[in-house]
This record gives structure tokens, sequence and C-alpha cells, in this order.
């Protein structure tokens, strides 16, 4: 063609170059095609007007999905908007691939996009080729979206600021992975930076705590929401001469930095730098986008769960308290370790409290419920549970007054959210009910200088001892009713004494069911830690403190995955945790194992579980028989009590001396004023035989008459032998 001859017009061009013409008004839904684009559609060659169904249906499902994704993000960088797309045929065959280049628009007041653009006929590449490997074709495509599945659910599952940078450094993208990565954020009008991977430390110390305003990439995709991308040097150099000095030492060809937004508000930006030049076509600025989507989506969740642990672990350390000074002749330690999920403070607490008489308080509760309610009623419990301790009252008296106190918040609270014309509906009235919190809790009194344990209990879970020689029971004491239920609750009391060497484990029902355990199979679990745990009273603090760090472990570490419980429900609650230990004499004396346990008239059930205390004591013991015979005649001397009196019995039993030589000794002790008497039951009564079984079994016994009652007492010997004649009665007391 000579030059003085015209130039052909743009659509004679565009026939030659078989490239076809389009228009796209998403107002209208219509797409306009001259005939050459109608003829790569697998129309007849002719120009036409289709609809937005018509054209979809001639384009690969994915394709579509594609288009879509990448026109809105050309309007937001103000670039082309280029993808490959698959024509299909009535049956679902590729006719061609062909490439889509447009120049989208966008109406804000309609919301609206209006796209004028190109399509040209391509060769697809065989798959595996490295022209297989590039924007929007073949392994590429489908290599991208197993890496964005990859980097999806490693991001979603980092816990921690540190954990989503490390996972942000460690994400290998298809084709061009960048070898360096910073995380910016905002404080007030300053660029900060969160996280770097890639840079020796102290590289980007000129880039931290830079002003808003400088004329930085990073502080400019901050300031504005939108990404910027710097495919040379020069680029760069021309854009932001005056940080460019900055970043040229570090040897890069191309960078992206782009906005980490959330809900609509951008926290910062993402740099990924690259060492090799990258174009940035839409594809790879399509990666770019969702990466920076879903750290910035990390990133916040990272942020929320680290503000809220840093919250409620403020929390806990305000409301849970010290153990305060070393008592002389006990030594303490306690644990709460928050396990249920959400917040990381419940309604779990323990508490040790000075009173007035120069004793000591140990407390162990837990309210209803995990969450900012249980915690709150937590925290007035414990302030009210401290103030009537301190002011002297016993411990049946504390726990009456805080249930009325408890009951009384709830009760208040109901009726005190009246709505504004002062009625109810049935919905308010139900949630209101649904509202009301219980509470469970012991409280112990302790004499340092006797080992005295004064307990009172609502309905929260026995103590257990551990023993000198390494024996753990569950210790039964009296109990009432869960604190807030009835305001006039009475809550009886327990007292026995805790030997030296010996050690008292109070907790709440978290560490007994935590891992699908009930009550039972719980308590089973703990006794096998707290009895093949070598610490003993003889070890110092630091063998307490070992002991509860096994026992929590035991329950809530590693090794508890090897100990789970037969039910379906893993459920986890927060676990409380209290050890008091009596330091052991030095001044060593005979090995004593004692148990106490009272049973009144209205709790017959509890035979049972006198027998099982003693099968507990006796467990051992070297002759299984004896063991039988001491369970018989320890539930026929509590029966007696039961029914031929009308007071409740009191069981002490004692195991001392070494094994192989023990002695058993056994007595329940009632108010009663009448003596056993031995009689001669015919063979039809259904009574009577009661002191014949203790005088053919028991190696000795007796009765022993009180102020107030009596005791019945029996002895056994593990060798068979003869009494020891140290204070004992003879079968001829009787």
């Amino acid at each position: 063609m000579r030059t003085s001859e015209p130039l052909p017009s743009v659509g004679d061009v565009l026939a030659a170059l078989a490239t076809g013409l389009w228009h796209w008004d998403t107002a209208a839904g219509l797409v306009t095609v001259d005939a050459e684009a109608a003829r790569l559609l697998g129309l007849p060659a002719e120009s036409a007007t289709l609809t937005e169904v018509q054209a979809r249906a001639r384009l690969h499902p994915a394709d579509w999905n594609e288009i879509t994704g990448v026109v809105p993000l050309a309007v937001a960088e103000g670039t082309l908007a280029e993808v490959r797309i698959r024509i299909m045929d009535e049956r679902g065959n590729v006719l061609r691939v062909v490439r889509s280049r447009s120049k989208p628009s966008y109406d804000r007041d309609r919301q609206t996009f209006e796209l004028i653009g190109t399509l040209q006929e391509v060769t697809e590449p065989a798959p595996g080729t490295p022209a297989g490997r590039s924007a929007v074709t073949g392994d590429w495509r489908r290599s991208r979206e197993a890496f964005l599945l990859d980097a999806g659910r490693a991001l979603a599952e980092a816990r921690s600021t540190e954990e989503v940078l490390r996972v942000a450094g460690g994400l290998s993208m298809p084709g061009f992975s960048p070898d360096g990565l910073v995380v910016f954020g905002v404080q007030g009008d300053r660029l900060t930076i969160t996280g770097q991977h890639g840079h020796e430390p102290g590289d980007m110390n000129p880039f931290s705590d830079m002003p808003l305003s400088t004329a930085y990439p990073a502080a400019e995709v901050a300031r504005t929401g939108r990404a910027v991308y710097l495919s040379s040097p020069q680029e760069y150099k021309e854009r932001y001469p005056v940080t460019w000095p900055l970043a040229q030492p570090f040897g890069r060809k191309s960078w992206a930095f782009l906005p980490l937004t959330v809900a609509g508000h951008t926290m910062g930006a993402w740099l990924a730098a690259f060492t090799c030049p990258v174009a940035f076509t839409p594809d790879e600025r399509a990666v770019l986008a969702t990466v920076a989507r879903m750290l910035a989506q990390a990133l916040s969740r990272a942020s929320a769960v680290e503000s809220e642990r840093e919250l409620t672990e403020g929390l806990q350390r305000s409301m849970l308290p010290s153990l305060g000074p070393e008592i002389p002749g006990m030594r303490v330690a306690a644990r709460y370790i928050p396990t249920g999920g959400g917040l990381q403070v419940g309604g779990d607490w323990y508490d040790m409290i000075p009173l007035p008489s120069g004793r000591f308080a140990l407390v162990v509760g837990d309210v209803q419920g995990h969450d900012v309610r249980a915690a709150g009623l937590m925290g007035q419990l414990r302030i009210a549970l401290r103030a009537y301790a301190s002011e002297g009252h016993r411990p049946d008296a504390v726990l009456s007054r805080v249930s009325r106190f408890l009951h009384g918040i709830a009760h208040d609270g109901r009726h005190g959210h009246d709505s504004r014309d002062g009625r109810h509906t049935r919905a308010e009235h139900a949630d209101q009910s649904a509202d009301l919190r219980f509470a469970t809790c012991v409280y112990i009194e302790v004499d340092p200088a006797t080992g005295m344990l004064e307990i009172a209990r609502a309905g929260h879970p026995h103590p257990a001892i551990r023993m000198a020689d390494g024996t753990v029971m569950m210790r039964p004491t009296a109990g009432g009713l869960p604190l807030g239920i009835d305001p006039d609750a009475d809550y009886p009391t327990t007292r026995f004494a805790l030997e030296p060497g010996e050690t008292m484990m109070l907790c709440t029902d978290g560490l007994l069911e935590t891992g699908g355990h009930d009550i039972d199979s719980g308590w089973l679990r703990l006794r096998t830690i707290l009895e093949d745990h070598p610490a003993d009273g003889r070890q110092g603090a630091a063998a307490l403190e070992s002991l509860a760090d096994a026992l929590v472990q035991g329950v809530h570490g590693p090794s508890s995955h090897h100990t789970t419980g037969p039910l379906a429900d893993r459920r986890e609650d927060d676990i409380a945790l209290v050890l008091l230990c009596r330091t052991p004499e030095r001044t060593a004396r005979p090995a004593v194992r004692r148990t106490l346990l009272s049973v009144a008239q209205d709790e017959p059930d509890r035979i049972t579980e006198a027998r099982q205390h003693l099968r507990e004591l006796l467990h051992d013991w070297a002759s299984p028989d004896q063991v039988d015979s001491a369970v018989l005649l320890v539930s026929e001397m509590v029966t007696n009590v039961l029914v031929h009196t009308d007071t409740d019995a009191l069981l002490l039993a004692e195991v001392t001396g070494e094994p192989g030589a023990r002695r058993l000794r056994a007595q329940v002790t009632d108010t009663g004023a009448d003596l056993p008497h031995r009689r001669r039951p015919g063979e039809l009564a259904s009574s009577g035989r009661g002191l014949m079984l203790v005088e053919l079994l028991a190696d000795s016994w007796g009765v022993d008459p009180r102020g107030e009652g009596k005791s019945i007492w029996f002895a056994l010997y593990e060798s068979g032998g003869g009494s020891d004649g140290a204070g004992e009665t003879g079968a001829g007391a009787a």
C-alpha cells in the first residue's frame, strides 16, 4: 500500500485479521456482534443482536463465570479485560477457543457495565507444554484452581497472625511465585509492618512507621483501597520516584501492592515482589486479588481471636486470685484451664480466703453456662463468698447466704426488666426463665495446725484424698442443693482431718467429664493418674505442682486422646483444680489409712457407698476373704443403727501397720442410748444375727459407751493373728 493511499476502514482491517467485534450492554441485556464475531460464536456469519441468554449458551459455563469475575476487576484497576473462551455447539462439544479483549466501563448510577471488545480464534496448546501453562489455558487453569483451594484451606485453618503470615510466606503461586512478601497495617495515619517473608531482619525498617501521605505504593493502596501493579523497575521509578531509591537495592523486577479489605474497610496492604518480570495479566491479577481477599479475612479472624484472647485472659487474671503466702504445715496448688471454646473464661473459679480465726478457706465453684453472664455471675459470687467468709461465718452459713444472694440476683434481674407498659409477653417470660442460673460449690475451712477440715458442699463433686502411701479414695461429704435454687436451703457440714502426707483434690466437673466421660468413668481416669504419679508429700512444693500438671495434661493434654470416655459427646468444659497437701511430720509415724463416712436415716442407699468405700480402703489387702468379711460386717453394723435407732450412723475405718501384718479397725458410732445385745433368733427370724456375724468373722470386737450414744467396733488382722491388746475390749464386752 502506497503512503498516499487512504487507510482501510477498521472493519476491513478486523475482517482481514479474522477478528470479530462485539458490544455488550448489561443494562439492556443485549450483545451485538458483527459477522466475524457471529461466525466465531458458531452462528451464521452475519451481524446480529443476541440476548445475554443466547450469548451465554454459546460459551462454556466455567468461562462465563470467569468473564463475570474479570470484568469488575478490570474496571476497578482501569485495565483491559482479557479472557480465553471455549465456544460450544448445540451438542456440548468445543468448536474452538477464542480470545476476548475488551475495555469495560461502569455506570455507578445504574450499576451496569458496558463493554466493547474483540474476538479472535486461538490455538489451544497441548497440555504439559510451556504454552499450556500460560495464562488462562490448559494446565495453568487447573493448577490455579487447585492452588486457590489449598491456599484458602490453609489460611482458614490459621489461628494466629504469626501462623497466617507463615502460611502466606509458604504459598507457591502457579507460574509466578513471589520471592518477597510484606503485610502492611495501618495505625492512625501511619503505615506499619505486620509481618514479612523473604527479607533479612531490619531490611524493611525504612518502610515502617511511614506516613500514609508518602508517595509509596503501599501507602497509596491503604489510602485508596485500589491495587497497584508495577511490571518493571522503570515503571516503579516513573510513578514513585521518591521511594524508588528505597526499593531499588532489593533487585526486584515486578511488584504487586493489593488492598487487604474486610467488610468494605481497608485494613492494610499486601506486597508481593518478584525477581523475574511479571506482566500481570488479568488472570494473574485475579489470582493475586483472590489471595489478598483470603489473606485479609484470615488476618481479620486472627486479630479478632487474639484480641478476644487478650481480653478474656485479662478478665481471667482479674477474677482468679493468687494463692497468697505460704501456710505453715500446708501446701496448695491450683489450676484454671479454659477448654470449652468461645470465651476463654467461663463460670469456673477457685479461691483461697484468709479467715479472722487464723484459719483459711478453700473454695471451688462452677456457675452454669459458658458465656459472659456466667463469667459475670462468677465474679459476683466470688466477691460475695469472700465477704461472708471474712465476717467469720461457719461453712454452712457461708453457703446459705451465698445461695440466697445468687437467688436474689437471678430473680430480681428477671423481674427488673419490665417492658415500658409494664407487661411481658409469654416469650419474654420464657426467655427470662431460661436465663436463670445456678452454681455448684464446695467450701472448706482448714485448720493448718491440726489438719482439721470442715466442709460444706452445694451440688459439687466430692473431694478426693490421696493418702501418704498412695491410696486414693473419694471422700463422700454431706451436701445440699446447688446455689441459687432455694433461698432457704441448708448445707450440712462434714468434719475430718487431713493426715500428714495426705493430699486433697477439689475440682469442677470439667476435670471429670471432658473427653466423653461421665462422673464414674472420669473419676477412674483421675484416680489412675493420682495413684501412678510419683509425687508424694516428701518431695516438696514442686511435686504438688507436678501432680497438678499431670492431672490437667491427662484430661486436656496430648495424652488425653488415649483416655477418651464411652460417651459419643466429646464436649469439653472449663477446669478448675485445687490440691491441698498437709506436710508430713519430721518424725516418722506408722502409716495410717483412715476414712470417715456418715449415713443418715434418710440415706439408706449410702450403705452401698460405705461398702464400696471400705473395699477401696482395702484395695491391696492380702486376703480377699477378709475383705468380704469386713464389708459384710460394716454393712450389718450400719444397717443395725438405721433399723434399731432413730439416729444417723458414722463409720470410721483405719488401717495401720506394714503390708502383710496390718490391722483394720472399723467402728460405727450413733447417738442412740440402747446398747446392742445378743439374741437367739429362730430359723424364720428376719433379724438378730448381726452380733453373731461380728463374733464369728471378727478377730476382736466390742461396744464402747459414749457420753451420748455408743460405738461398736471390730478388728481384722492381715496375718490372721490376734489382738495387739492396746486399748481393745474383748468380745465378752458386748
